[in-house]
């Protein structure tokens, strides 16, 4: 595809939804699809970067996720405690930054912590773009802890009442990032589940039925041509456009 045809987005955002149900619908365990979700998401993570986005946001596990049961949570745990430090060096080499959004505490292990900090410190000079992996994440969450340290500094006298805006906010998120552009929830399954709300207030969104380990780089391209067809206005109109 020609890749100068078409809009590409500076803030992508995926949640990485139907591992299990695509694992499931082939006689295979969830755990299973978890893994070839994970292995779809370092391919297509290049090609996100490769196309052109700065800023790849994906929901690898919500903080609701804990409530999964013991055997599937746990292997997911083992997954990541297997595969982040890996990654972050293939990221490495394709230049590319990885952060973690999400509470960094219980049930979090400290063990899981130290590498995504290790992760975090292989990639921190990178600069061809940022993978920002939600993990333990939950939007209501992030904005709770946004108040709590902006009341702090309020406090301390770092700033006042008068420097809260709206573009102050994401400065107190988990990662300062730009706001969301494209949203993309695998699986045709339409909804948010409490994920980035304040950074995608207008973001478009996209809910292609495939399940994430399928959703490849053609998959992608296929997404990407559907943002080209959005007409973005920002809560104004385009008063040049006849179709308005």
């Amino acid at each position: 595809m020609d890749y100068s045809k078409v809009k590409i987005p500076n803030h992508v955002a995926i949640i990485l939804d139907g591992n299990g149900r695509w694992a499931q619908e082939k006689g295979m365990s969830r755990s299973q699809g978890h893994q070839a979700g994970f292995d779809n998401l370092v391919e297509l993570s290049k090609h996100v970067f490769d196309t052109g986005s700065k800023v790849l946001s994906v929901y690898a596990f919500s903080t609701e996720n804990f409530k999964r049961s013991k055997e599937e949570v746990s292997f997911l745990m083992r997954l990541f405690e297997n595969k982040f430090v890996e990654y972050a060096h293939k990221l490495k080499e394709e230049n590319v930054r990885v952060v973690f959004s999400g509470g960094r505490e219980a049930p979090v292990k400290q063990k899981l912590i130290d590498i995504m900090n290790e992760c975090e410190e292989i990639t921190k000079d990178c600069t061809k773009g940022t993978l920002n992996i939600c993990f333990n994440y939950g939007s209501h969450l992030e904005i709770v802890e946004a108040f709590k340290h902006i009341h702090e500094d309020i406090n301390n006298n770092v700033i006042t009442l008068d420097d809260v805006n709206e573009d102050l906010l994401y400065h107190y998120m988990f990662q300062d990032l730009p706001p969301i552009d494209y949203l993309i929830r695998t699986s045709g399954e339409v909804r948010l589940s409490n994920y980035m709300l304040y950074q995608m207030v207008y973001a478009e969104m996209y809910f292609p039925k495939t399940y994430f380990p399928d959703f490849n780089n053609e998959e992608y391209d296929k997404a990407l041509i559907e943002y080209t067809k959005r007409d973005r206005r920002f809560g104004g109109i385009n008063y040049d456009d006849k179709n308005n």
